[in-house]
């Protein structure tokens, strides 16, 4: 017997329907009829009773799937092992992102990597902004394209990958709309949105969310847990938010208004990883993101 007449024979006489046994096996409608009815004549003998109200096995039917399905499992776990086996033998590499624009290099870079090193695996995780160095030290991921600043003694970073203007996410209603040009000073006439502070780095927030204008007026927070939620916020006009310039690409919504906002750092983006690590793919997967980065100009 083909394989997939074993499939489409032992998951009929599980279902005992054929519109599920279809569904269940990706096939077009007929196709498990086709091939159960081509291998009973193959046997030469019905395996299944079919009425307008019910499909049941017959003798026959039931003694083939008794004496087949031992054998089919065993070649499921024969071919479950192999796969196993195979996986064992591979170089898994876990690359966390942390913006849309770092997972567009982190693809690409993971594209080079497995074209250069056939066993190479990559798997990619978004890391979010609430915990954005947990992931990388717990170990879920080898290393992570993010953004800086990142000024921790266990962790190495790599050139700048991308760099990208700094805007100011406001209200499409929100004052700063009408004004001809924001300033650090006029932030602290509204409320800034900055992310949960227990695993965010004070450094980080000070860097991207001053608390202070430069003549020293305090400049009202509001925290968020997540980037979807900072957006949402922004939206119902509770405040307002910084991200970069190409990130209105994929973020742009009728309720907010992207402005330029020259008076801070640009987002720059590095591949973080812990500093002792010596791992031969991380370092070549570091090379392929800077050849990629450099190819596509995410440095300008």
């Amino acid at each position: 017997m083909e394989r997939h007449e074993m499939e489409a024979f032992l998951t009929l006489a599980e279902e005992l329907h054929f519109r599920r046994t279809s569904e269940r096996l990706g096939l077009a409608n007929g196709r498990v009829s086709h091939t159960i009815r081509k291998l009973e004549r193959r046997i030469g003998a019905p395996l299944f009773e079919r009425t307008s109200r019910r499909v049941a096995l017959t003798p026959v039917g039931v003694k083939l799937r008794d004496d087949l399905l031992p054998a089919y499992q065993q070649v499921q776990r024969a071919l479950a092992d192999a796969t196993a086996a195979a996986r064992s033998t591979r170089e898994v590499l876990r690359v966390g992102y942390s913006s849309p624009m770092a997972a567009e290099l982190v693809l690409r870079a993971a594209d080079g990597l497995t074209a250069r090193r056939p066993g190479a695996e990559v798997q990619i995780q978004e890391i979010q902004l609430a915990d954005p160095l947990g992931p990388i030290r717990s170990g879920q991921v080898h290393l992570q394209v993010t953004e800086l600043p990142v000024d921790e003694p266990d962790l190495a970073t790599g050139p700048v990958l991308i760099a990208e203007d700094r805007r100011l996410l406001v209200h499409h209603q929100h004052p700063f709309t009408r004004s001809a040009g924001v300033t650090l000073e006029d932030l602290a006439a509204t409320t800034v949105i900055t992310f949960t502070a227990g695993a965010v780095p004070q450094y980080w927030q000070d860097y991207h969310c001053p608390r202070q204008t430069p003549s020293g007026r305090p400049i009202p927070h509001l925290v968020a847990g997540y980037w979807q939620e900072a957006l949402a916020m922004v939206g119902a006009g509770k405040g307002v938010t910084f991200a970069s310039a190409r990130a209105e690409r994929y973020y742009a919504r009728p309720d907010t208004v992207w402005l330029p906002f020259p008076h801070l750092p640009r987002f720059e983006y590095v591949a973080v990883w812990p500093r002792i690590s010596n791992d031969p793919t991380v370092r070549a997967f570091l090379q392929t993101l800077r050849e990629h980065a450099a190819i596509h100009q995410d440095v300008s």
